[in-house]
């Protein structure tokens, strides 16, 4: 049994292009717990603060709670919930989690492989965060979640296409090497520094490697356009989250000043932003005010 490829699967869980990260956040955690413990339960009382944060930061634009995939993971056939009640989860609810004292870990099989093979946590959490989340979000859940996932690039997915690295070039040419939502610019010995490509779709979500699903940002701006403080209107004009609080003068000027400026267009020649890659951003990424 391939169990990269098995738990990589939990691309499956998007339907529709709507992000569904809650199965993957906690997987990711429980593959850091059992470098750390083996297969030690988690306690969901004792966990339920860390995966909370982490369905915060890097989960679904719209809200939601550790009880969702800590209950429904057992249904995919390698995670198991015990109460005191004995073998089962009694629901997604936290009240029944506490009071039941849920634990959870990984299914008796899938820990003996971890435990065959040393590197094989590093290769599944390399691909859960490929095939589930933006890049520049890897450095964030690794660190949240206490993962090692070794060194060296994630292999592409048999299933989603492959990252073109032409993609960059072609688009920070589009946008002569410009920040598309604050305009910097900067070359070190005549070559462009600081400026990245970013995908509106994420490519882990269907987003092509074409030049209508991207934009060329500076480092911070496309960090924050990932993490949804940032986003895009219909009018193509700059969002800042309403969830965003600047606590700095400096952070005004990165983050609030850019509400209402317009996005920076690529070179005449060169395709627009797609409309629907923009409304992806808007209802998946971007942190709209708290119902």
């Amino acid at each position: 049994m391939d169990w990269t490829q098995r738990l990589g699967s939990v691309k499956r869980w998007t339907r529709a292009g709507v992000r569904a990260p809650h199965k993957p956040l906690l997987l990711l955690y429980a593959l850091a717990h059992h470098q750390r413990h083996g297969n030690a339960p988690i306690v969901y009382s004792e966990a339920e603060a860390r995966l909370a944060r982490l369905l915060r930061e890097f989960g679904p634009a719209k809200p939601t709670h550790p009880g969702y995939p800590f209950h429904h993971l057992e249904t995919d056939g390698f995670w198991r919930v015990t109460t005191v009640d004995g073998e089962g989860s009694p629901g997604s609810g936290v009240t029944l989690l506490r009071g039941r004292e849920a634990r959870g870990r990984l299914s008796a099989d899938l820990d003996a492989a971890l435990r065959d093979d040393p590197g094989l946590a590093a290769r599944i959490g390399r691909h859960l965060l490929d095939d589930n989340f933006a890049p520049s979000l890897h450095e964030g859940i690794i660190a949240l979640t206490g993962l090692s996932v070794g060194q060296g690039p994630v292999p592409a997915p048999g299933e989603g296409g492959v990252r073109d690295p032409r993609f960059r070039e072609a688009v920070l040419t589009a946008y002569e090497h410009r920040c598309a939502f604050c305009g910097y610019e900067g070359r070190l010995d005549d070559v462009s520094v600081g400026l990245e490509a970013a995908h509106i779709r994420w490519w882990s979500h269907d987003g092509p490697n074409d030049l209508d699903n991207g934009l060329c940002l500076c480092p911070t701006h496309h960090l924050l356009f990932d993490r949804g403080v940032l986003g895009l209107t219909g009018e193509l004009t700059v969002a800042v989250s309403p969830r965003f609080e600047a606590r700095s003068p400096a952070a005004e000027t990165v983050v609030l000043s850019l509400a209402g400026r317009e996005l920076l267009r690529p070179d005449p020649g060169h395709p627009a932003v797609e409309p629907a890659h923009v409304d992806w951003h808007s209802r998946q990424v971007f942190r709209r005010a708290a119902a």
